[in-house]
């Protein structure tokens, strides 16, 4: 399994990445491996100012359907346009071509509140 340091990580298995006052957000390679291949991703949430916890969309793989949880507050801003026609970059590279969505932040800070990679590796060994 990959566990990128530059990533904060959540107990619901997404990772956040900051990039300025913006935020990259996906789930981690455990959880697309736990989830099998994955075949759609919605979120219709895009413009909306999201509280830390909430669904901001779903994921789909073959035998199964899980919510995706925001790590931080703040709002959509983007959906990974590529998702649509190749769901499967989220199994092949969730760290990277396998994004699901950009944020605004409403306060970086809220980051540290999140696991490191040691943290994260802690929970899911």
């Amino acid at each position: 399994m990959n566990f990128p340091e530059n990533l904060r990580y959540t107990k619901d298995h997404e990772w956040i990445r900051v990039e300025g006052d913006e935020a990259v957000i996906g789930i981690t390679d455990f959880a697309q491996h736990e989830l099998g291949d994955i075949v759609y991703i919605d979120v219709e949430t895009v413009g909306q100012e999201l509280k830390e916890g909430a669904v901001f969309g779903t994921v789909e793989a073959v035998k199964t359907v899980s919510d995706l949880f925001l790590p931080v507050n703040g709002t959509i801003t983007e959906v990974n346009p590529d998702l649509n026609s190749n769901p499967d970059l989220v199994n092949t590279d969730p760290y990277g071509k396998g994004w699901m969505v950009r944020m605004k932040l409403a306060d970086a800070g809220d980051i540290n509140a999140l696991m490191d990679n040691k943290a994260y590796q802690a929970l899911v060994a």
